[in-house]
C-alpha cells in the first residue's frame, strides 16, 4: 500500500499537503520522527489567537482512502497526549433502507493516548488490521 499525507502546524492556517506516495516504513518513519513536543512548546508561546491546530499527521491510504490521524496535545498534567482520527466507508441505509445502503466516508475520534500506543494503532491501520482499528471506536 501506499500513502499521502498532511500535517497540521499550529501557526499556520493552511494545512500542508504533502501527496507524493509513500511505503508504510516511511509513514512510520515520519511520525516516530516528527518533534511532538517541540511543536506543542512552540504552541505554547503563540497569541490564541494565532493558533489554528494542534500538531497533526494524518495519513491516507491512497488505494482506498482510509485515513488515520494523530493529533499531539498536553493532558492535564501537562504530558504528552495523542487523540485519534480514522476515517473510511461505512455502508448507510437511505431512507430507512427502502432505497437501499450507499457509502458515505465517516470520521471517529477517540482521546488520551500515550505516542507509543498511538504508534501502535498506526502500525495496525498500515498493516490493514482495521477490525482492531474499528474495535477501538467502538468501545
Amino acid at each position: 500500500m501506499t500513502y499521502k499525507y498532511s500535517i497540521c502546524h499550529p501557526e499556520k492556517e493552511n494545512i500542508e499537503y504533502r501527496n507524493i506516495p509513500i511505503s508504510s516504513n516511511d509513514v512510520m518513519e515520519i511520525a516516530q520522527n516528527y518533534p511532538w513536543t517541540e511543536k506543542l512548546k512552540f504552541s505554547d508561546t503563540l497569541k490564541p489567537e494565532n493558533i489554528y491546530y494542534s500538531p497533526s499527521l494524518d495519513f491516507t491510504c491512497i488505494e482506498n482512502g482510509k485515513s488515520f490521524c494523530l493529533t499531539a496535545d498536553y493532558d492535564k498534567s501537562q504530558n504528552l497526549e495523542f487523540s485519534l482520527w480514522y476515517n473510511r466507508p461505512i455502508k448507510v441505509k437511505v431512507l430507512f433502507g427502502l432505497l437501499g445502503e450507499k457509502e458515505k466516508m465517516v470520521v471517529d475520534d477517540i482521546w488520551g493516548f500515550s505516542l507509543e500506543q498511538s504508534l501502535n494503532y498506526l502500525e495496525h491501520f498500515l498493516n490493514g488490521n482495521y477490525s482492531t482499528i474499528e474495535k477501538l471506536f467502538k468501545k
